[in-house]
């Protein structure tokens, strides 16, 4: 794999801390053409609901203990990003639950009564109220007034609050960025099992960043992260292997850790282990497969899959040759910013006129479908 990318964030059920990506090499048809695209766009929702508070993980076994190990190579990093609270809220007796309030959407209710509630001390009410200013829920966004609240909730000891508050450092959300003080953020979560927290300590372990860099520590941090199902630790994880770095190198983990974050419907985790299944790569060939997660792919508008795709149906590989589908999936993957491509855009100019124009029409219905621009 290669790397390189820019910073980014993981917060609750999962939205993330971007810093470097990684990718595939190959060739030809079995070659990645574009690099990757941005995490925090492709990772698909858990749910659509709001939800306050969250349920509770177990927490690691010897996590946070081992040598460090130097390896060779770079790496991803991308911190993961996820509402602070998360999961299913059992309401309380009465209506002065401010999480129900929540979850109901009357934002303004949940903030007066968690304000109440912030009066007697309560930690969590702080991480709520931090929230709505945060995301300005029936509220002004305020990202200073919310790095207030979630370090209050992190000095009253909520795990949510702590988690938030070093995504908030991480970031500089209202506040400057500070790296090394959102290290001691997500290491106070990361002790108590929170996934998330896990996932992005691995990463400042990986980039020397808030951390010495340790990828061993890294590994171990965000394989946590990953067995706990968050996907972009599973993809992370996969590049560790496939680098060898902070783990021995592993065709067959990369191939598997790969599978778990495509499964999950993570687009350039599906562009990638398809580009495994076309090569052979830690698993078993397997071109019709290979189809099916660039096809996944390139539905999530990911170019370089759309522009694989082409070749695939340029040369009949898991598919019936087509040129007319070739260049349908060329034309959007150029139109998605894959620009030049001699072998492709040699056939398209070659087709004749009524094959062109079909493929034309073809390619404009698929974007607007896609509510892609022109």
């Amino acid at each position: 794999m290669t790397t390189g990318r820019n910073l980014g964030l993981c917060v609750g059920s999962c939205v993330v801390l971007a810093i470097l990506v990684h990718g595939f090499s190959s060739s030809a048809v079995k070659a990645e053409t574009s690099s990757w695209v941005q995490r925090a766009n492709e990772m698909p929702a858990h749910t659509n609901k709001r939800s306050a508070k969250t349920t509770a993980e177990a927490k690691p076994e010897g996590l946070l203990s081992g040598p460090g190990v130097s390896t060779h190579g770079k790496a991803m990093q991308q911190f993961e990003k996820s509402p602070p609270m998360s999961g299913v809220v059992k309401p309380a007796p009465g209506n002065d639950d401010p999480f129900l309030a929540f979850d109901q959407g009357r934002y303004l209710t949940a903030l007066k009564l968690a304000q109440q509630k912030a009066e007697a001390g309560d930690p969590r009410a702080h991480t709520l109220i931090a929230r709505i200013h945060a995301e300005g829920l029936g509220v002004k966004k305020n990202p200073a007034l919310a790095a207030q609240w979630y370090k209050r909730a992190a000095e009253l000891g909520d795990v949510d609050g702590i988690f938030a508050y070093g995504v908030i450092l991480a970031e500089g959300r209202g506040v400057k960025v500070d790296r090394a003080g959102a290290a001691q953020m997500f290491e106070r979560a990361a002790k108590t099992g929170h996934a998330a927290a896990n996932y992005n300590l691995g990463l400042l372990f990986l980039s020397g960043d808030g951390k010495p860099e340790n990828p061993y520590r890294a590994a171990q941090h965000i394989r946590y992260a990953a067995e706990q199902g968050i996907a972009a630790a599973q993809y992370d994880l996969a590049g560790l292997y496939q680098n060898g770095r902070g783990v021995p190198y592993d065709a067959v983990e990369t191939s598997r850790w790969l599978k778990a974050a495509a499964e999950q419907g993570m687009a350039a985790a599906q562009f990638d282990y398809a580009v495994l299944l076309l090569k052979g790569q830690g698993l078993r060939e397997d071109e019709p497969k290979a189809v099916q997660y660039l096809k996944a792919a390139a539905d999530q508008n990911i170019p370089g899959a759309q522009n694989r795709l082409a070749y695939l149906y340029l040369e009949g590989i898991g598919v019936d040759k087509s040129k007319p589908e070739a260049a349908k999936w060329r034309l959007i993957a150029k139109a998605n910013g894959i620009d030049k491509d001699q072998v492709l855009d040699e056939m398209v100019a070659g087709l004749s006129k009524a094959d062109h124009t079909a493929a034309e029409q073809a390619a404009t219905s698929w974007r607007e479908k896609k509510l892609m621009p022109f």
